[in-house]
């Protein structure tokens, strides 16, 4: 699909604050075209650097997934990737991308934060359509609720969080990105099972009402019910409670058979590849982060796959979802945007209920 190229004058300052995001990154010597200027294989240079930013808790899986790909390209061209890595919170990494951060490969929690990058002019329109599977999501989840110990509240499903002996932290959907999914979680449990949005507003604002405090991101949600002993429970992602096991914590959770399918975009940054001249090894390693080598490492660090051989594999790792809806069946990302989180739109309507109380 040859879709026309998009140019943009971008600051490159911006490339110093990586240190704060978390950039990790190997030296080479490169010419402004991110590649070294000794000839390999088929003519290409002997090596190319290839940045990709993401969000923090995917980490895991790329330290795994990187190594196998660049012994992959080596294997096929004859040439070394070094690799510059920046993880940070999506929505932050998101805003760093649009003033200026360079990068060959975006990876973030919410398809909307990809759709304003490609607004801003830096990913042409229909990317969804050049990956593998014609939909842009690389990894899914769902949403879970931590509980205590033992579940001392018998917190089951998401109508338990409406119970009057119960309190819930939650990370605010305005500031966090990534929160969005937990709301529309909620809302899709009633939407989903036949109710009215009606009966969905009347559900979320009294649930809401049992949050004391909303969190500004995920990571302060789940600082406050573990480490200030906040709530009875915490919304979060099921990768997230699995990461924390696998880091040796305790953690009780409970999946909702009502969920929403929490899908994760991938993209190519088409202004730099451009410019770098570093389109052709993106587009491979993004072709290669749905082979099922890779795929079965973002299971192993907690999400599910879209690779229907790795999800047979890990069957027992993953219950499946009884009522799993998407962003689609919410009316997709332009709309959910508009009719739930922009200004005086209906969280900020049931926020306000709330307060009145």
């Amino acid at each position: 699909m040859n879709w026309p190229r998009f140019g943009r004058s971008r600051r490159r300052f911006i490339s110093f604050l990586l240190i704060g995001i978390g950039l990790a990154i190997t030296a080479t010597a490169c010419n402004p075209a991110g590649q070294t200027s000794e000839s390999g294989q088929g003519g290409r240079s002997s090596s190319v650097t290839l940045t990709l930013v993401s969000y923090a808790v995917t980490r895991a899986a790329y330290t795994n997934i990187i190594p196998l790909f660049t012994q992959h390209w080596k294997e096929q061209t004859g040439q070394d990737v070094v690799f510059e890595q920046s993880y940070g919170g999506s929505g932050s990494q998101t805003r760093a991308i649009i003033d200026g951060l360079d990068a060959d490969v975006v990876a973030l929690a919410i398809p909307s934060d990809i759709i304003q990058i490609e607004e801003a002019g830096l990913i042409e329109p229909g990317w969804e359509n050049e990956t593998p599977n014609g939909n842009g999501i690389v990894h899914r989840s769902v949403s879970v609720i931590v509980t205590r110990d033992g579940n001392p509240k018998n917190i089951q499903d998401w109508a338990d969080l409406t119970r009057d002996n119960v309190t819930f932290v939650i990370a605010n959907p305005l500031t966090s990105g990534g929160a969005r999914w937990n709301y529309l979680a909620l809302w899709g449990f009633i939407t989903a099972n036949g109710g009215t949005e009606e009966q969905a507003r009347k559900f979320v604002t009294e649930a809401y009402a049992n949050v004391p405090v909303l969190s500004r991101d995920a990571r302060e949600a789940s600082d406050a019910f573990f480490i200030q002993n906040q709530g009875d429970a915490l919304i979060n992602y099921e990768n997230e409670a699995i990461l924390a096991g696998q880091q040796g914590q305790t953690v009780s959770y409970v999946i909702p058979s009502s969920n929403i399918s929490i899908d994760n975009p991938i993209a190519v940054l088409d202004a730099y590849v451009d410019q770098r001249g570093t389109r052709e090894v993106a587009e491979a390693f993004v072709a290669f982060l749905f082979t099922p080598e890779a795929q079965r490492e973002f299971a192993k660090a907690g999400f599910r796959s879209v690779n229907d051989e790795v999800t047979q594999e890990f069957a027992a790792e993953y219950p499946e979802i009884k009522n799993l809806f998407t962003a689609g069946d919410l009316g997709g990302w332009t709309e959910i945007g508009s009719k739930f989180f922009a200004d005086g739109a209906l969280f900020e309507q049931i926020q306000a209920e709330i307060a009145r109380r």
